[in-house]
């Protein structure tokens, strides 16, 4: 004992508390007893009393430290701009990135699996119902022919049914498709360009054009002009009995229009 305190007195230093900042209190009261926790009463095998205990002996050293350190002016809160480095490098943070990255990746390739595995389950139960269906038809078929071929029944109800393959639907009846007549795209097209054939009888000749004979010119259309010896005579003009190219008469006609 003589010996510790001798050492204990070597490496004491006569310092201010500003700079010791030592406190040694006991517990703080309990807020449930009103009353202050001995060490006698601390189970030391219990953990929780034992934290409790710590708790409450450091809550008594800041009750009795912080008015201490205002009263000497020794700022206690930390600052709005205060600028702490972390503890991890920015490589390695980089890699903790790029890992959970990676992670997030896995996670939504197997998501995705799992969505591909349960819809071809989903289409080939819908394959196998389809089958079924068709051959439970099917047998429903040659059951009822069985039947008629041996007089049990009168009627083949499955003759009567409309032909549900590809085949029989692009055939089809000549009666049938002219029941029906043009589908709506032939019919929007129709009210929109016409018929095809259907032209506006523009040149299409009428009661009163085939009345009109006022441009009418004899002597022109028989060929006979004002020249000596009439047709093919010596010395008629031969721009009179000459029939008029195809662009001069197209332009006749339209001023006649």
């Amino acid at each position: 004992q003589d010996g510790l305190k001798q050492c204990l007195a070597e490496f004491r230093q006569q310092l201010a508390w500003v700079e010791r900042l030592d406190v040694t209190l006991g517990p703080v009261a309990d807020p449930v007893s009103q009353s202050a926790s001995t060490s006698d009463a601390v189970d030391p095998e219990n953990d929780f009393q034992r934290e409790m205990s710590f708790y409450r002996q450091a809550q008594a050293a800041v009750l009795e430290a912080l008015p201490r350190l205002r009263k000497l002016q020794v700022p206690t809160r930390r600052p709005d701009d205060y600028f702490a480095e972390m503890a991890k490098s920015d490589q390695q943070m980089q890699k903790i990135r790029q890992k959970l990255k990676s992670k997030q990746e896995a996670m939504e390739r197997s998501e995705k699996a799992k969505q591909l595995r349960a819809m071809r389950k989903y289409g080939k139960k819908v394959q196998v119902e389809v089958l079924q269906r068709r051959q439970k038809e099917k047998k429903n078929m040659l059951n009822a022919v069985k039947k008629y071929q041996k007089g049990l029944s009168d009627k083949l109800d499955f003759l009567d049914e409309e032909p549900t393959s590809s085949q029989g639907n692009k055939k089809g009846n000549a009666s049938q498709r002219t029941k029906k007549g043009p589908n709506a795209k032939r019919r929007y097209k129709n009210q929109k360009f016409g018929f095809g054939g259907k032209k506006k009888g523009s040149k299409w000749n009428t009661k009163e054009s085939f009345n009109d004979v006022s441009s009418f010119q004899s002597k022109v259309a028989h060929n006979k002009g004002p020249g000596k010896g009439g047709r093919g005579g010596k010395g008629g003009k031969k721009a009179l009995n000459k029939r008029p190219g195809k662009r001069a008469r197209q332009k006749m006609k339209n001023r006649a229009r």
